[in-house]
C-alpha cells in the first residue's frame, strides 16, 4: 500500500463538490486525512477564490491509476478540460506526492506536481504531513511552508467545513 498526497480544490459551488470529493475519497480508500480548507485567490487568471484543502490516502492503486480514477471523480462532476488551463473549476483533484515517486514524462502526471510551490497546495499540505519529506528537495513540507513566502498570510479557514475525523 502507497501513500498519496493529493491537492483538492474548486471555485464553482466549492462546498458542494469538496465535500463530495472528499466523501468519494472515504468510501474508496484507507486512512483517508483531510486538511482543513481554506480559501485562496485564483492563480494565474482572475476569478473567484477557490477553496482549498488537502488529503492523503492509503492506495492499493499505481500513481497512473490513481491519477485515471481522480479524473474520472473530477468528471463525474462536471469539469471541464476543454478551457483554458487557468479557469473556474467544480473539481481539481491533483496527485502532489506519492510515497517517495519522482515521475517525469509519463503521460501528463509528474511527480513531485509542481504546483506545491503555491501557498493553496503547500499550506493545507504541510498540515497534515508536516514531516513528509519532499522527494527531490529532501526537506519535509513544513520547513517548505515555514520558508514560503506567504506563509504569512492569513488565509481565511473556511468555519463548518471541518471534515476531519474525530479521534
Amino acid at each position: 500500500m502507497a501513500i498519496a498526497l493529493l491537492s483538492l480544490g474548486s471555485n464553482v459551488e466549492p462546498e458542494f463538490h469538496l465535500r463530495a470529493a472528499i466523501a468519494a475519497l472515504r468510501a474508496r480508500f484507507d486512512d483517508v486525512v483531510v486538511s482543513a480548507v481554506y480559501r485562496f485567490p485564483a492563480v494565474g487568471y482572475t476569478g473567484p477564490a477557490f477553496l482549498n484543502a488537502a488529503a492523503t490516502v492509503r492506495t492499493d492503486l499505481t500513481p497512473q491509476a490513481l491519477n485515471d480514477w481522480l479524473h474520472a471523480l473530477e468528471d463525474a462532476h462536471g469539469r471541464d478540460r476543454s478551457g483554458p488551463r487557468y479557469s473556474d473549476r467544480t473539481l481539481d483533484i491533483d496527485i502532489v506526492l506519492f510515497d517517495d515517486a519522482v515521475l517525469d514524462g509519463a503521460g501528463h502526471l509528474r511527480l513531485p506536481r509542481d504546483e506545491l510551490r503555491h501557498a493553496f497546495v503547500l499550506k493545507p499540505a504541510a498540515e497534515i504531513a508536516p514531516e513528509w519529506r519532499h522527494p527531490t528537495a529532501g526537506v519535509p513540507l513544513a520547513q517548505l511552508w515555514a520558508a514560503h513566502a506567504d506563509r504569512e498570510t492569513v488565509f481565511e479557514q473556511v468555519e463548518g467545513f471541518d471534515e476531519r475525523p474525530v479521534a
